[in-house]
């Protein structure tokens, strides 16, 4: 009898939360559209409305602020806009600039012309070179515009935490707007729109437990909007037309509550998990290169380069072993390349890396056995280059 697949791999996608579930299969006999004003219309908008508010407290904003997407992608192509509106008053942001480790929905630039995006250099550990910012914002013209500066708060690859409360500081003394990627901090970190000092962020329901298909771009307040991408019946406020997805963003909510729920201590569990797989692949190849272990991240990831495995080899080798990983983002159509986030590091992309993430549901049988295939894998390796 075949093993079981061990799934590691919880960055690129969440599996589905049972309260998610549940939710959802409760939500198919919701009949109405959530805009219609009869009763079985009203009971969908209250289902919706119900998910707004948890999402809203998963990110410390107001139920009002949290205008629903098709996820992240979307979320971040709306914002990412040079045509802003405060109340009924144009607004115009002239330039963006966005750290050199951001994911590819951020670091395409959204509507800005290419010619209007600057990339901020990172230090060595992975984390934005705040003083580069500062520079950054105190060249800017702002004669042509207002500044938008776009950071992470977790790294998708490294899980590396950026210095976003810093950095807010510097946006806010440039009269400049901050948007935050919070897609891979959510339910790992603590998120507070507010206390962080962002005007946008950007979270996504997948990544959380969630359904894929759903997302949010979440305001400070409701006065100052990006220009909408999608027009049409004006749902969402005129932010984002289109029927909403119900059943999506019911699940969305659903998971958005878990993920609040019992924070603290189910972080510490998965973080103590991920201590054990490092300290089992040191054990087992001490020559592999754990990168971002000395700083802080977020708790279940863990990215590294095994001397002489190209990722494309050790993607494969992982997944003839019956476990699923990843070697970096899962979001550019598959395919497996040079990272950027460890060129901005200044690695040499040519080593290569993997990423094992983990969720709540991991194990400690779930660790040793992945430790078991790496050893595997890395003995494997060293009987190749033997052998060459």
């Amino acid at each position: 009898m075949a093993a079981t697949r061990l799934y590691l791999d919880w960055n690129a996608t969440a599996p589905l939360h049972p309260a998610a579930r549940d939710a959802m299969l409760r939500a198919m006999d919701i009949q109405g559209n959530p805009n219609s004003v009869h009763g079985e219309g009203r009971a969908a908008r209250a289902a919706v409305e119900t998910a707004r508010r948890q999402v809203a407290r998963l990110t410390g904003a107001e139920s009002a602020h949290v205008v629903f997407t098709s996820g992240a992608t979307e979320a971040a192509n709306m914002v990412l806009t040079p045509e802003f509106r405060m109340g009924r008053t144009p607004l115009l942001v002239s330039h963006l600039y966005i750290s050199a480790v951001e994911h590819p929905a951020v670091r395409e630039g959204g509507r800005f012309a290419r010619d209007n995006v600057s990339e901020i250099p990172v230090t060595s550990d992975g984390t934005v070179d705040l003083f580069a910012l500062e520079a950054m914002l105190a060249a800017h013209d702002k004669a042509s515009g207002l500044p938008m500066v776009a950071i992470m708060i977790a790294n998708n690859e490294t899980g590396i935490l950026q210095p976003v409360g810093e950095a807010a500081k510097l946006v806010q003394a440039a009269g400049g707007l901050f948007v935050v990627d919070a897609v891979q901090a959510a339910g790992r970190v603590p998120l507070d729109i507010n206390a962080i000092g962002a005007d946008f962020l950007i979270v996504s329901s997948h990544k959380i437990g969630g359904p894929k298909g759903a997302g949010a771009l979440v305001s400070r307040g409701e006065v100052l909007m990006p220009k909408p991408l999608i027009h049409g019946g004006g749902q969402e406020k005129g932010h984002r037309s289109g029927t909403e997805n119900t059943l999506a963003i019911i699940g969305f909510g659903a998971a958005a509550e878990a993920a609040a729920a019992d924070f603290e201590v189910r972080n510490a569990a998965i973080g103590s998990l991920r201590n054990r797989l490092e300290a089992g692949m040191e054990l087992a190849a001490p020559d592999v290169i754990i990168h971002g272990k000395g700083g802080a991240r977020v708790p279940n990831t863990s990215f590294f380069t095994l001397p002489g495995l190209k990722s494309e080899t050790g993607q494969i080798a992982f997944d003839l072993e019956g476990v699923a990983i990843s070697a970096g983002s899962a979001c550019s159509s598959g395919k497996v390349g040079e990272s950027h986030v460890l060129v901005a590091m200044g690695c040499d992309p040519r080593l290569g890396a993997l990423r094992i993430s983990l969720g709540p549901t991991t194990t400690e049988a779930d660790i040793d056995r992945a430790i078991a295939a790496f050893a595997r894998i890395a003995g494997r390796r060293k009987l190749a280059g033997a052998a060459a």
